[in-house]
């Protein structure tokens, strides 16, 4: 192979590769560096979640007043909505393939399974189609998320059909977890959150 023909070839390669291997822009923060903002931001959240500073809350520790912030609203967007965990990850899904945000697809996926949601429903959200056969609230739902992304509003049909299926206060469940998810999609895909060590991306990039 020529050498020119031969350097052309890496070049493709390493920039095919370069987006799953790009560098974590924020990675965590090293305990004897924390402010004593972040700090208190730690144990708040250990103490609610049971759990360390992962994924996007990593990021969010740069903001510790967001971060406690974010993480009230998503104790209760997560464990506590209205939703039943079938919608609530549903919806937690739909805008994990929006964003194409693998980490969220990754820590999200099982639980919606787990919840209930048909894995062929999961099947078609991780390739970009409406899912077929439907149960009704999910159909609701997923017209409400879809019209919200691409026309940034609901139309009255849609917003009829919604009422009926998991009442205004659902709806307004849904449009929480909407916009708290993307918020989390957009703090890690600008940061570069990596997945975990023994994950692997699981939705494929949209054309641009």
């Amino acid at each position: 192979m020529h050498a020119n023909t031969l350097l052309a070839a890496v070049v493709v390669a390493a920039l095919a590769v370069a987006p799953a291997a790009a560098q974590d822009r924020m990675p965590p923060i090293p305990a004897d560096t924390l402010t004593d903002a972040q700090k208190k931001a730690v144990e708040e959240f250990k103490a609610a979640r049971s759990a360390d500073v992962t994924g996007p809350f990593v990021a969010l520790l740069r903001s510790p007043e967001v971060m406690n912030r974010a993480r009230a609203m998503g104790d209760y967007l997560r464990f506590k909505s209205s939703l039943p965990p079938r919608l609530s990850e549903f919806v937690i899904l739909l805008v994990s393939r929006r964003w194409t945000q693998q980490y969220e697809w990754n820590a999200h996926k099982p639980l919606a399974l787990q919840g209930g949601l048909r894995a062929d429903i999961v099947d078609a959200i991780a390739e970009g189609r409406r899912p077929d056969r439907m149960a009704a609230d999910e159909e609701a739902l997923y017209s409400l998320v879809d019209e919200v992304h691409r026309n940034q509003s609901v139309s009255d049909a849609v917003y009829a059909n919604a009422v009926p299926k998991v009442g205004e206060q659902g709806v307004i469940d849904t449009l929480g977890i909407t916009g708290y998810y993307t918020l989390l999609a957009m703090v890690m895909n600008t940061t570069r959150t990596p997945l975990p060590a023994d994950a692997k991306p699981g939705l494929a990039p949209f054309p641009r």
